[in-house]
């Protein structure tokens, strides 16, 4: 082997080295959806919370209503905003591939979920299975920011993956009383909503 030979096998790997590592220093996309998620379904969990205490005289299908609106609301706005941060810099990144991929999963568990208990709930005749959501919500949220506090090695998104996880048993203790809507929406804000304005704040113009 030659010595330029060697030299070129020295600079792929230095190459190579600094694209791992321009990977790892790549910002996390994606805050907007959970500013979107945060504010569309915390404000959503309140007017469940306004009518479950009788604040707002409407007929029991409102819940229905309001939690399908939400729903078709959120999904344009996903839509939207999937579109926009495909165009922008580090979306093709390793860090972002693979974050955006677990919130992917995330947002499919649960409007898999959510359409399974709807079936089950419908069969039996029963609405006590609904009481589980806004657990399983936070569940998945802490599965969602472990990823990617493990992606981009950020401290601060493993303390939301464990307040998340925390989050689920804790408003557990709540079903039975219109305060659980309160807390959801209260969690829904401290743990996307928040968070969303922290990653797009950190978004520069432009990445590496």
């Amino acid at each position: 082997m030659t010595q330029d030979d060697i030299r070129s096998m020295k600079d792929e790997i230095a190459y190579i080295k600094a694209l791992a590592e321009e990977g790892r220093r790549t910002p996390v996309l994606g805050g907007g959806i959970l500013i979107a998620a945060g504010l569309i379904f915390g404000l959503t969990s309140i007017i469940h919370w306004l009518i479950a205490i009788e604040a707002i005289a409407v007929g029991p299908v409102a819940y229905a209503v309001i939690w399908v609106s939400a729903m078709a609301t959120f999904f344009a706005c996903l839509f939207v905003l999937i579109g926009r941060n495909k165009g922008r810099p580090g979306a093709a990144s390793l860090v972002n591939q693979a974050v955006g991929t677990a919130w992917m999963g995330v947002g499919l568990l649960i409007f898999v979920m959510s359409i399974s208990i709807a079936v089950i709930s419908w069969r039996v005749q029963s609405e006590i299975l609904t009481l589980i959501f806004p657990s399983m919500i936070f569940a998945a949220y802490g599965s969602g920011w472990a990823v990617s506090a493990a992606m981009s090695k950020s401290r601060w998104q493993w303390w939301l993956a464990i307040a998340a996880w925390a989050a689920a048993p804790a408003i557990a203790a709540l079903v039975g009383t219109s305060w659980i809507w309160l807390a959801y929406a209260g969690g829904l804000v401290l743990l996307a909503l928040v968070p969303g304005v922290v990653l797009v704040r950190q978004e520069p113009a432009e990445t590496v």
